[in-house]
């Protein structure tokens, strides 16, 4: 009896072992199971039975899972105050700097190949433009964050917004909103006066922009016509006024390109601008978006090329053409215009048709400066 009495107690022990010491691997908890057994089988033929446990050894407890924390971006490493700001102008967000930049690229490189004009002057037109595009563009977004600050809580992709949020008052935002505007006018000054009056006559569009997207499904044409209208400013800055028989068709080719990139990005809050009664092209296309914005592109590059044959653009000007095209066929053929990050890749997508563009127009500049045609 003493003998099936330490048999048992070893048993238990065996057990206790068991539980206490989850960290135990599994071929040993398996023994230990087994060995419980075969004692258990010698007591029952004593006709003292013990009872044992199958179960396995209870898993580590489970972690929850934690929402992963927003992507950082280089603001987030500078002062926590001026933080707002520089979200308000979406300066981590250079593709819209760019949209804008490039009309104002185009022109400046047109005008200076129909002058022979020597290159120093395209890269000090460039260097003032482009220090203009990102202030202005910034200008931009501060203008439209003002108008839209009740609207952006409501939509999905804005509501984290520094106005939507509070992390700035309307009144800070309108005080940095004259920085912004001193700064721009300080760069304008350094154009010639036809340039100034002709800058300073876009402000209108760039003002009423916002709130177009409350009265008519063309908000994105409004926005065309103020992001390029640097196809007519740069031109006036580097001739002293506009040639407009190429100035136009380069800027209505624009305005077209605007749309189609435009439209693409309104795609991504079709559902929060239904809900609130914001309008766009993309609602306004709906299930013939991609027709309708092939069109646009076919036009978009009509039209550029045929600024480009007045003014007697030689044949790498075309070859950027034609890389632009087929930027945008792309753009268009891999679009899922109900997903929105696939919208946002064919956003950005469509600035490289500007750049190709541009780069036709530079390599031509420079084929013609050094004899090659």
């Amino acid at each position: 009896m003493n003998n099936l009495l330490h048999a048992s107690t070893r048993c238990t022990r065996r057990r206790t072992r068991f539980w206490t010491l989850p960290q135990r691997s599994f071929a040993g908890n398996v023994r230990s199971t087994l060995a419980c057994v075969i004692e258990n089988e010698l007591l029952r033929t004593a006709g003292c039975r013990r009872t044992y446990s199958t179960k396995s050894t209870p898993s580590a407890p489970q972690t929850s899972t934690v929402p992963a924390a927003p992507a950082k971006t280089w603001v987030d490493n500078l002062p926590q105050r001026v933080r707002p700001y520089l979200y308000l102008t979406r300066i981590d967000k250079p593709i819209g700097t760019l949209l804008l930049f490039y009309p104002c690229a185009w022109s400046i490189t047109m005008a200076s190949y129909a002058l022979h004009a020597p290159i120093s002057t395209p890269l000090t037109y460039l260097g003032l433009f482009g220090t203009g595009a990102l202030i202005m563009r910034g200008a931009g977004c501060t203008i439209n964050d003002m108008w839209d600050r009740n609207l952006d809580k409501a939509v999905e992709r804005t509501k984290e917004r520094p106005l939507a949020r509070g992390d700035i008052t309307s009144a800070q935002a309108f005080g940095f909103l004259g920085v912004q505007l001193t700064a721009g006018l300080g760069v304008l000054l350094q154009l010639n006066w036809y340039s100034i009056l002709l800058g300073a006559s876009s402000l209108s569009v760039v003002t009423i922009y916002p709130f177009m997207k409350r009265i008519t499904h063309w908000p994105q044409a409004v926005l065309g016509l103020a992001f390029n209208w640097g196809a007519l400013l740069g031109w006036s800055a580097v001739a002293g006024s506009v040639n407009w028989s190429v100035a136009l068709p380069l800027y209505a080719g624009g305005i077209c390109w605007t749309l189609v990139y435009d439209s693409i990005y309104a795609h991504q809050d079709k559902t929060d601008d239904r809900a609130v009664g914001i309008r766009s092209t993309a609602l306004l296309f709906g299930e013939h978006s991609r027709t309708v914005l092939s069109a646009l592109s076919a036009s978009s590059l009509a039209l550029v090329t045929y600024a480009g044959h007045l003014n007697a653009q030689g044949p790498l000007f075309y070859a950027g053409a034609g890389l632009a095209g087929a930027q945008l066929v792309r753009v268009l053929l891999r679009t899922d215009f109900d997903s929105r990050p696939s919208c946002w890749r064919g956003f950005v997508g469509c600035g490289w048709a500007g750049f190709w563009v541009w780069m036709g127009a530079l390599t031509d500049f420079f084929a013609l400066g050094t004899g090659f045609w």
